[in-house]
């Protein structure tokens, strides 16, 4: 009785400290409300409304059909290992070994979680972008580590620069994590800025952990891999995936490319975690990196028209909106209703049924704005722009 209450006495609680830090996600939870609402318009969970180009589905049904369904390499299968480092050599001219450099995960999102918990040890600091993707923080803080957000604001284009890093670089800091082509605002960092973090990182001895989902999804502007730049191979964990150029969210397939040391430690973890990657997911991939980029161009073609027609669609009903250069995502500011950014969310759901996700779901530098996926049809878009005209007319101040 007296060992049962000393152990009582000590669980003080049933779920760990570092979940409960965790919010739920502000995307998810609009996503999940749309479901149960008739008529609605989603603007908001950032998924393409094309379906996976058939010739990438039939590569994973013929192999099915041969019985490939057993387990792979946890690293990957060896023949997707060595049309990534291809892809990436012709890509971004960057060399890396495929045996030992290269990390096939389930989707970006295991990539990003298997590097924080690879490379940070407890109480470390990872430099992060405010707003930016909502699982940057939290897998940060999953690995017992303290994200470090910095201010971005939309008059300096929602871009980090080096001089903001610096000055809050501590001897705790382990990391810088960037995402660009950025998930929510759509900003594109130029070559010569990402060089400055360059700089920073060599000086300092610094990891740059670089979120290029969409480096594929551009309009008008370069990308430039990170690890692309003078030196920084070495530096960087790049994180990749195929969900948005090639259409494949459901396949859950992305990758991590490192130096081996990094992708060894994150192997292991993967190891004990996911083993590997679906089969009929990897040989998708193989022929998503072998005959893909045509489709590719004719989505990013028309995901440039609808992001042109919503960017003018919010301008015109008098929201004052940031031209995205890549992604898919417009960040219009509804400062002008003053409403916070969950109350305007919740309202244009109930009253005009269409969803987009709250900007404060992304970082404090996120309130004021909303989220608005335009990967959904011309149709919808142009709905959901004369249902959030009647809105905004009715509430602005």
């Amino acid at each position: 009785m007296k060992k049962r209450t000393e152990i009582q006495k000590h669980r003080k609680q049933h779920v760990s400290q570092r979940a409960n830090q965790l919010s739920p996600s502000g995307i998810r939870k609009f996503f999940d409300l749309l479901s149960s609402i008739d008529g609605s318009i989603s603007l908001g969970v950032g998924e393409p409304d094309y379906t996976t180009p058939w010739h990438i589905r039939e590569a994973a049904i013929e192999s099915l059909e041969k019985g490939m369904t057993m387990y792979t390499p946890n690293s990957g299968m060896p023949e997707l290992r060595k049309e990534l480092a291809r892809y990436l050599k012709n890509e971004f001219g960057v060399d890396y070994d495929p045996a030992s450099e290269l990390l096939i995960t389930v989707g970006g999102s295991e990539a990003l979680d298997l590097t924080m918990r690879a490379i940070l040890d407890h109480g470390d600091e990872v430099i992060l972008t405010d707003p930016s993707y909502v699982a940057y923080s939290s897998c940060v803080i999953l690995a017992e580590g303290k994200p470090v957000r910095i201010p971005t604001y939309e008059s300096n284009n929602f871009e980090i620069s080096a001089k903001d890093i610096e000055k809050r670089l501590t001897s705790k800091t382990r990391a810088i994590l960037i995402g660009y082509p950025s998930n929510p605002t759509g900003a594109v960092m130029s070559r010569s800025k990402l060089a400055e973090i360059a700089v920073l990182a060599e000086k300092y001895d610094l990891t740059v952990i670089s979120d290029e989902i969409y480096s594929k999804l551009v309009y008008g502007v370069d990308f430039t891999c990170f690890a692309s730049l003078p030196g920084m191979k070495q530096h960087t964990v790049l994180l990749g995936g195929f969900s948005k150029a090639f259409a494949m969210t459901g396949w859950r397939i992305g990758y991590a490319a490192a130096p081996k040391e990094i992708i060894a430690a994150m192997t292991k973890i993967h190891q004990y975690t996911m083993m590997c990657v679906p089969t009929m997911s990897q040989m998708a991939a193989i022929e998503a990196l072998r005959g893909g980029q045509e489709s590719i161009t004719e989505m990013v073609e028309d995901y440039n028209h609808r992001r042109l027609v919503i960017l003018k669609g919010m301008r015109d009903i008098g929201l004052s909106c940031f031209e995205p250069k890549g992604a898919f995502y417009v960040f219009p500011s509804i400062k002008c209703t003053g409403m916070t950014s969950e109350e305007f969310a919740e309202k244009l759901l109930s009253e005009e049924k269409v969803a987009v996700v709250p900007g404060s779901a992304f970082g404090k530098c996120g309130e004021g704005y909303i989220r608005c996926c335009y990967a959904t049809s011309l149709v919808e878009i142009e709905e959901a722009l004369k249902r959030l005209g009647r809105f905004v007319s009715k509430y602005r101040k």
